[in-house]
């Protein structure tokens, strides 16, 4: 029995005390309404109306469960409105990552635009490398991500990727430091600083591979992923490091490090939102718009032109 329409005709007829208005109210015939009633009395086991040729009373229990039967209509409706929200993207829990290489201002920015078109959807951040979101998609852990590329996007769909150029940051009082922009055969003789191999093999050989085709191949490479271990590694060891122009390092008031793009812009780090197949809606939409935005604005993230193809490679984290 559909109890929520059953109590709707009950208070309908409650409140005409007439079944033909209260058929006509609800936009029925009036002897499914009277089998309805008949049928409510017979599960609830109290007789809720007497009738005669010319009236309808409602009985003594019928007037006891008036008041609940609208206090539970109450509540289906609120029920459904807030279905409705959520299924809109204006109301629930959306549980989000993002990488940890992301920098505090794209953070901030992805966090107060979120709230600023969607105050009524709570954003449960975490902080997750692209491995760590893959396994929590496939837990069903995590919503949505932004998480990068390459890697195994099997049961994902995704946003439009993004690209962020790759510069150099190199000792401030370097020949290279004193160039508008480094072209990378201009790096031979220095070290390189990348995240240990393990973590990243394709990521690792193919940043090794573009810097091959661009003329440099490091004289060593050498391992750190820290910030502060990566910033002793260039500054002691005759070594730079690659990395966007929004990573930490590149702070214009280093007295010591000074990040400069690269010529012809040969290296960079592409990433896009994922989700899991059939799990997009308004909610992941809406994160999908804000981390678009905020990776725009703050971390020179812009769309992806060239036809590259997105191969499907084991993902891992880095400190890049």
């Amino acid at each position: 029995m559909d109890l929520v329409r059953h109590l709707e005709c009950f208070v309908a007829v409650a409140e005409e005390s007439h079944f033909g208005r209260a058929a006509a109210r609800l936009g029925m015939a009036q002897p499914p309404l009277s089998q309805r009633i008949a049928r409510l009395e017979k599960e609830l086991g109290v007789r809720l109306f007497e009738r005669s040729s010319r009236r309808v009373t409602i009985t003594e229990a019928g007037t006891l469960l008036l008041a609940e039967a609208r206090e539970l209509l109450a509540r289906s409706d609120a029920l459904l409105a807030t279905a409705r929200r959520i299924r809109d993207g204006e109301t629930g829990l959306l549980r989000a990552a993002l990488s940890p290489e992301f920098s505090g201002r794209t953070v901030a920015a992805l966090l107060s635009d979120f709230r600023r078109r969607h105050s009524g959807l709570e954003l449960e951040l975490h902080e997750l490398s692209t491995a760590e979101q893959l396994a929590a998609f496939a837990a069903h852990r995590l919503d949505v991500g932004v998480i990068h590329h390459p890697c195994d996007v099997t049961g994902l769909e995704l946003g439009p990727v993004l690209r962020r150029d790759l510069g150099v940051l190199l000792p401030r009082g370097s020949a290279q430091a004193a160039r508008a922009e480094v072209p990378l055969a201009s790096l031979t003789g220095y070290d390189l600083v990348l995240f240990p191999r393990a973590h990243a093999p394709a990521v690792y050989d193919d940043l090794l591979t573009a810097c091959a085709r661009g003329g440099y191949t490091p004289a060593a490479v050498r391992h750190g992923q820290g910030a502060s271990f990566v910033r002793g590694l260039v500054l002691s060891s005759g070594a730079v490091a690659l990395g966007p122009r929004d990573t930490q390092l590149a702070d214009p008031a280093d007295p010591d490090l000074v990040w400069r793009p690269l010529a012809g812009a040969p290296l960079a780090w592409r990433h896009s939102v994922a989700w899991p197949k059939g799990r997009g809606d308004a909610a992941v939409d809406a994160f999908a718009e804000a981390a678009t935005h905020a990776l725009r604005t703050t971390a020179d993230a812009r769309a992806e032109t060239a036809a590259r193809p997105l191969h499907l490679r084991p993902a891992s984290e880095f400190w890049l």
